[in-house]
């Protein structure tokens, strides 16, 4: 009987040291993913910091991966991204060794969407979680109202921008006015320059959604335009002048009629 006390009171205390273990391990962890939300083509911030979590960590091995597949690793000066993000992806290196392992992601596009996770590497087999970042990306949009004869500047935002579609006020259908390194397409409508492509010379039936387009026929920006007709803005200007007609001509002989009657005394006065 006395075995099965002792064997008993080892179980408590062995529970009991499972719980406070526990409790610590899940106080030192993020309460949850960090919310990360940036325009395509911008740069975004993943945001991770080790020291709060490892101390006196010898070397600095940080990994960085989605649910599906690993996207960043660093290990001193060797570097390693996923061919998705190949040249976009970077962590500092002096900030890593002072517990920065922020993750910058330049030139951010729609497909980056999701969640990341952050990772210290220690001995080379153990991975300690660091920090899970919920990334979402937004296309850049706007309403213009312009004049014909004007011109309209499309800005890409990105490199990764392959086409521009238009579709008319009045139609259901998309046009592709645009497409990188295609002549045959562009075709003279728009004229590529230094991150824009410009429309010249808008006319009325120039009006309606334009959608600027990834690689992957996501869209980077869209830009809703209206074209307003010179003809009527000059009409406005017009109306807004006050009109001189034969009334205004008739009061001022009246002005003046009234005057001379009555200097006239005066001017008697003086011979």
């Amino acid at each position: 009987m006395k075995m099965h006390g002792i064997d008993r009171d080892r179980h408590v205390i062995h529970l009991h040291c499972l719980w406070i273990v526990g409790c610590v391990a899940s106080s030192s962890l993020p309460s949850g993913p960090v919310s990360i939300s940036s325009p395509v083509g911008s740069q975004a911030i993943l945001p991770c910091k080790w020291k709060s979590q490892l101390d006196n960590f010898p070397v600095c091995h940080v990994l960085w991966q989605t649910p599906d597949a690993l996207v960043f690793e660093q290990n001193g000066e060797q570097r390693w991204q996923a061919s998705e993000f190949e040249g976009r992806l970077r962590v500092p290196e002096e900030k890593l060794w002072e517990g920065d392992c922020s993750l910058i992601l330049r030139d951010v596009q729609v497909g980056d969407v999701g969640l990341y996770e952050s990772f210290m590497v220690v001995d080379r087999t153990r991975r300690v979680f660091i920090q899970s970042v919920q990334l979402s990306v937004y296309e850049h949009k706007s309403k213009l109202s312009m004049g014909m004869g004007e011109d309209l500047d499309l800005k890409l935002h990105t490199p990764q921008a392959m086409r521009v579609v238009f579709q008319g006020r009045n139609s259901t259908e998309w046009e592709v006015l645009w497409m990188r390194g295609d002549e045959k397409v562009n075709r003279g409508h728009l004229e590529e320059a230094e991150g824009v492509v410009v429309l010249r010379g808008l006319r009325m039936d120039n009006s309606g959604t334009y959608k600027v387009l990834d690689s992957h026929g996501l869209s980077v920006s869209t830009v809703k335009l209206e074209v307003e007709e010179v003809a009527k803005l000059q009409k406005m200007i017009h109306i807004q002048d006050k009109p001189v007609g034969k009334s205004t001509v008739y009061g001022s002989s009246s002005l003046l009629i009234v005057f001379v009657l009555l200097i006239s005394p005066l001017i008697q006065q003086l011979l």
